[in-house]
C-alpha cells in the first residue's frame, strides 16, 4: 500500500498562509531605498525567519508521526485494514503485517473493544476517545480515533476517493496510576469512616418497657464520604423514654467524631432528666466548644407512658411524623431553633400525642431531600409511605428505606428511628397495669398511702418479698413528700412486664437527695432506705414546676 497516498493532510492553521505569505514578499521585493540608505533591519530579520522556519505544508507527515513518542496507527477502509504503524507502536507491540485487518494485525485493539469505535469514527466523520483504557502491555493509553480522507484523481497522489481512521495513542499510565492510587486513598478514608460511624452508633437499642424501638443507618454510596448522622434510645427511669436523633453538617472522619462526642454527652445529660428544650440549651454550647466550625441538626424526644404524648425539642431538625391508630398521620409542629453550634438561642419544647397504637418516625434529611425536589415534597411522600407502612417497628424501617428509593450508592447517610406505643389486650395488657392515689396531707396520708399501695401490690399477685418492699417504698416517699413537699401530692403505681415502678408527685420543685444521717437525727433516712432496697431511684422537676420522686423493682422472671 503506497502510504504517500494516506499522509496526514493537517488543516492550515489560521494566519498561517497569510504570514508565510508576507515573509515571501518581504524575502522576494526588491530593495526601496533612496541613496546612500540601508535596507531597514526589520525586513532582514523576517527574510532571515523565512529561510529559517519551513511551512507546515512542507513537513514530511511520516518523518513526524516515526518520531512522536505517542502509538500511531493508520488504517484503510471498512474492515480496518493497516496501512502504517509508527516506531513508537512497533515498539510496544511488536511489528505487525501491513494490509491485514486490524481484527487481526492489531489483536490489541480488540481486546480493548476499540473497533466498534473505528466503526462509529467511519460512519459518522467525527473523531472519538476512549480515555485510559490498560494494553495487554500493562500500560494505560488514550486512544483519539480521527478520520482521515485518501486523496481523489483531482488532488496529489492516484486512485478514487476512500476513508479511514488514525488512531492516536497517548500513553498516560503514570496519571491512571496517580488515580488509582488516590482512590484508593479515598476508599480507605471512607472505610475509615464508615467504621467509625457504625462503631459510635449504639450496637443494641434500648428496649424500654411501653416501646418497640428499631433504627436504621445507610451510608451513601462510594462517591460520596460519610456523614455524621446518628440515633440513640435511653431508659430515664421511671418508665420514661427518652428518644434522640441528629445530623452533624459535615464529611468524614470529622463529622464522625463530633457526632460521637454530641451521642456521649446526649447520653450523660439524659441522666439529669431534664426537659427536652434545656437538653438542647446544653448541647448547643457544647457543640460550639467541640468545633466552632461544625454545626448539628437534632431532635431530642421524651415517652412517658403516664401522659400518652411525645415531648421534644428540635435544633433546626425535620418535622417528627406520627400516625395514629386509625393510620391518620401527622407532623409535629415544629418550636425549632437554629442547628446546634450557632448560639444564641432560647429553644423551646413541644408536644404530640402517641397513644397505644401510635407509631413515631424521626429521620435525617437523607431520607426526604432530593436535589431535584422540594424538601416538602420528600416529607410528604414519607408521610404517604408511612401511613400505608404496618408491622413491626424493623418492618416499618425497611419499608420507609425502600419506598424513598435509597439504595447502596445514595448521595447521603440516611438514619431512620421508629417507635411504636403498642396497644396491649387480654393477657399482655394485664401485665401493665396503672394506679394512682391523690394524698391530700395530714396525719393519715401516710397510713392510706400504705394500705393502697399493699391492696394493688395483692391485687397484682406480686411475691411477698415485693410486695413488702414496694409497700415500704411507697411509704417511705409518701412520707418524704409530706415532709419536704407541697400539695397537690399523687401516688403513682404501675407495673410492666419487667419492672413494678413506685412515684410520687409534689408541688414543690426542690429535688431530694441521697445523704448520710447521723446516729442521733430523727430524719433523713427515707430517700437511703428507698436507694438501698430498690433496683434504682431518681428525681425530676415536672412541667407544673413541682418535681417527681420515683423507684423501680425488677420483677421476677417468668416461670415456664
Amino acid at each position: 500500500m503506497n502510504f504517500t497516498r494516506w499522509s496526514a493532510r493537517l488543516p492550515p492553521i489560521p494566519g498561517t498562509q497569510r504570514r508565510a505569505a508576507a515573509r515571501t514578499e518581504l524575502a522576494t521585493a526588491p530593495d526601496r531605498r533612496t541613496d546612500g540608505s540601508v535596507p531597514a533591519a526589520r525586513v532582514e530579520r523576517l527574510a532571515d525567519e523565512t529561510t529559517l522556519v519551513p511551512a507546515v505544508d512542507e513537513l514530511p507527515a511520516r518523518e513526524v508521526l516515526d518520531r512522536v513518542p505517542a502509538l500511531v496507527a493508520l488504517l484503510h477502509g471498512g474492515d480496518h485494514r493497516l496501512a502504517y504503524l509508527n516506531d513508537a507502536y512497533t515498539t510496544a507491540f511488536g511489528a505487525r503485517p501491513l494490509g491485514e485487518p486490524a481484527r487481526d494485525a492489531l489483536p490489541e485493539l480488540r481486546e480493548l473493544g476499540l473497533l466498534p469505535l473505528l466503526d462509529q469514527v467511519l460512519r459518522s466523520g467525527r473523531p472519538r476517545t476512549l480515555k485510559s483504557r490498560k494494553a495487554p502491555d500493562g500500560r494505560s493509553y488514550t486512544f483519539t480515533c480521527t478520520p482521515v480522507a485518501e486523496p481523489g484523481p483531482g488532488e496529489r497522489g492516484t486512485g478514487p476517493g476512500g476513508a479511514g481512521v488514525l488512531v492516536f495513542a497517548t500513553d498516560v499510565t503514570d496519571h491512571a496510576e496517580a488515580a488509582d492510587r488516590l482512590r484508593a486513598s479515598e476508599r480507605r478514608q471512607r472505610e475509615t469512616a464508615v467504621t467509625l460511624q457504625r462503631s459510635l452508633l449504639p450496637q443494641v437499642l434500648e428496649q424500654p418497657d411501653d416501646l418497640r424501638v428499631a433504627a436504621t443507618y445507610q451510608p451513601g454510596g462510594t462517591e460520596a464520604a460519610v456523614g455524621g448522622d446518628w440515633y440513640d434510645v435511653i431508659t430515664l427511669g421511671g418508665g420514661r423514654t427518652a428518644l434522640v436523633i441528629g445530623d452533624v453538617m459535615g464529611r468524614g472522619v470529622r463529622a464522625a467524631a463530633v457526632m460521637g462526642q454530641l451521642r456521649t454527652a446526649v447520653r450523660a445529660y439524659a441522666r439529669m432528666d431534664l426537659p427536652p428544650h434545656e437538653i438542647l440549651q446544653l448541647l448547643d454550647g457544647l457543640a460550639a466548644e467541640i468545633d466552632a466550625n461544625q454545626i448539628a441538626t437534632c431532635v431530642y424526644a421524651v415517652h412517658d407512658p403516664n401522659e400518652g404524648r411525645l415531648v421534644y425539642s428540635s435544633a433546626g431538625h425535620l418535622p417528627i411524623l406520627v400516625r395514629d391508630e386509625t393510620g391518620t398521620v401527622v407532623r409535629a409542629d415544629e418550636p425549632t431553633g437554629p442547628p446546634l453550634g450557632t448560639g444564641g438561642w432560647m429553644h423551646a419544647s413541644g408536644s404530640v400525642p402517641l397513644t397505644p397504637g401510635s407509631t413515631a418516625v424521626l429521620y435525617t434529611d437523607g431520607l426526604v431531600e432530593r436535589r431535584d425536589e422540594d424538601l416538602d415534597e420528600g416529607i410528604a411522600a414519607l408521610e404517604r409511605a408511612l401511613a400505608g407502612a404496618t408491622g413491626t417497628p424493623q418492618v416499618v424501617c425497611d419499608r420507609l428505606v425502600r419506598s424513598a428509593g435509597v439504595q447502596a450508592d445514595h448521595d447521603d447517610d440516611v438514619a431512620v428511628l421508629v417507635l411504636q406505643h403498642p396497644a396491649r389486650t387480654g393477657p399482655d395488657g394485664e401485665l401493665f397495669r396503672n394506679a394512682a392515689l391523690e394524698l391530700l396531707g395530714g396525719v393519715e396520708a401516710a397510713p392510706r398511702a400504705r394500705a393502697f399501695a399493699s391492696g394493688v401490690l395483692t391485687s397484682w399477685r406480686f411475691p411477698p418479698e415485693l410486695h413488702d418492699a414496694g409497700v415500704l417504698a411507697a411509704s417511705e416517699l409518701v412520707a418524704n413528700s409530706l415532709q419536704h413537699g407541697t400539695p397537690p401530692m399523687r401516688l403513682r403505681l404501675r407495673r410492666t412486664d419487667r419492672r413494678l415502678i413506685v412515684e410520687v408527685t409534689d408541688g414543690d420543685d426542690h429535688l431530694p437527695r441521697r445523704r448520710r444521717a447521723e446516729p442521733a437525727d430523727e430524719s433523713g433516712r427515707g430517700i437511703a432506705i428507698v436507694a438501698t432496697i430498690a433496683a434504682h431511684w431518681g428525681a425530676r422537676r415536672t412541667p407544673d414546676g413541682g418535681k417527681a420522686v420515683w423507684c423501680e423493682f425488677t420483677l421476677p422472671p417468668k416461670r415456664p
